[in-house]
């Protein structure tokens, strides 16, 4: 897949939405559920941090792993 502004915005929707059926969900989460690769998935939450549609933090468990949430 070619990676562009539109394919960014259609990677975003898959993101939004795994997000949006979980309160929390780990990158690797997001990845499993929307069968993304690093650099597609890394290109949508860029896009949806840059809208302020989610949050970042940092694991407790693994302080190499982000947890993601919609901004409510």
């Amino acid at each position: 897949m070619a990676i562009n502004i539109d394919t960014i915005g259609q990677m975003a929707g898959l993101v939004w939405n795994a997000a949006a059926e979980a309160d929390t969900l780990s990158t690797k989460q997001i990845k499993k559920v929307t069968k993304l690769k690093d650099k597609e998935l890394y290109a949508a939450l860029g896009w949806l941090a840059r809208e302020g549609k989610i949050s970042f933090q940092t694991s407790p468990e693994d302080e190499k792993e982000l947890l993601i949430q919609l901004v409510k």
